[in-house]
């Protein structure tokens, strides 16, 4: 069967929404910013690509119609190229990649741009006019549960005390702080351009940030809760684009693969846990790619919250030495449509330069859903 490889991965820098250096950027613009580089530095022909696939989980205003086929025109795609916009929160772009590497196992196409964006400062969370099904929000409140609820939640259920997020949090800001000095960051961002002036680094690692100053931070979902804004993922504008082909696509147009696609899979879970969404996705996508966590050399598990990624850690038994080596999301930030092309880019990208065989990348995702992809050294 034909291999699906991830042949190029680009994003924006991640920046706080509201307060950082894309708060007046469209989505739509800073998106196709992204999408206009990685087509440009792969050097391949637009009018090979099959479609564009962009996830998002709030596609409203700005960022709302068929964002997909918009950011195509606004990239100067040709208008061969179609555009289909996917929502599941914040797997949305995994989402995208998963569809990308079906559609080419099934010999719907060889190349696709799988993309992601958020802007959280432009699009609020639950959007602009949020309206509950009434008999679901009676009968089954959960299914709207507040994500810090939720992060709450999973602190009490799985016995992650207060102490050990925090430290969790610091150990991201160390990591993020450290890959972008040493300029493992550079590589993976595009420079936007907003307003007359360029951004062109992450603007939400706090390399000072101590257990000291954490701790010193009021719990930010309940009076007597143990998860803080230091420990949750912060607000966040970005974007990310993959370059998601068949092997022999990216073979005849030169490239060199990051990854190949090994195996996907998608989980439910209870929406008042959704945090530990990961373990059910990350077992089927483990069981149907032949291993186990034992034989992984590299994870990115996205940090919504400490919370929940120390619990799904343990769940599956990971070893932390491997777990988001560049920083997560606590540190780089977690623009929720986005995300799931990052770290799924990350994964393959950091698997090529530690030299291992295989990677995972997995999110939780709200209202009860997990995600995840194996990826195997080419």
């Amino acid at each position: 069967m034909t291999d699906v490889v991830i042949a190029a991965y680009r994003r924006s820098p991640f920046h706080l929404a509201q307060k950082g250096g894309l708060a007046k950027v469209r989505p739509d613009e800073m998106a196709a910013q992204v999408v206009r580089a990685l087509v440009a530095e792969t050097g391949i022909d637009p009018a090979t690509i099959e479609d564009l696939v962009m996830g998002c989980a709030f596609p409203e205003g700005e960022q709302g119609l068929n964002l997909a086929k918009l950011v195509a025109f606004v990239a100067g795609l040709p208008e061969s190229v179609a555009g289909a916009t996917v929502n599941r929160f914040c797997g949305s772009s995994m989402q995208a990649v998963h569809q990308a590497a079906g559609a080419i196992r099934m010999g719907a196409g060889d190349a696709f741009l799988c993309c992601g964006v958020e802007s959280m400062t432009r699009v609020p969370m639950m959007g602009f006019n949020p309206m509950p099904h009434p008999g679901l929000a009676q009968d089954y409140p959960q299914a709207y549960v507040s994500m810090g609820e939720t992060a709450e939640n999973v602190a009490k259920l799985h016995q992650v005390p207060r102490a050990e997020q925090e430290a969790f949090a610091v150990r991201s800001h160390q990591k993020a702080a450290t890959a972008q000095r040493e300029g493992r960051l550079e590589a993976e961002i595009v420079p936007i351009e907003a307003g007359g002036k360029r951004v062109a680094q992450d603007g939400c690692i706090r390399p000072d940030t101590t257990a000291e100053t954490l701790a010193g931070l009021r719990p930010a979902f309940r009076a007597e809760g143990t998860v803080t804004a230091g420990t949750s993922s912060p607000l966040t504008d970005g974007a990310v684009a993959l370059l998601v082909c068949s092997a022999d696509y990216a073979k005849a147009h030169g490239l060199t693969p990051l990854a190949r696609v090994k195996a996907v899979a998608v989980a439910g879970c209870g929406p008042e846990v959704m945090g530990m969404g990961p373990v059910g996705a990350s077992a089927k996508a483990l069981a149907r790619a032949g291993i186990t966590a034992r034989d992984l050399d590299v994870v990115e598990l996205n940090e919504a919250f400490a919370s929940q990624a120390l619990a799904c850690m343990r769940e599956l038994g990971l070893d932390e030495a491997k777990v988001n080596l560049d920083g997560g999301a606590i540190a780089l930030g977690h623009p929720l449509g986005a995300t799931g092309a990052r770290i799924t880019g990350k994964a393959a990208q950091i698997l090529q330069r530690q030299g291992g065989r295989y990677a995972l990348a997995t999110q939780c995702i709200g209202g009860g859903q997990g995600i995840a992809t194996v990826l195997e050294a080419v």
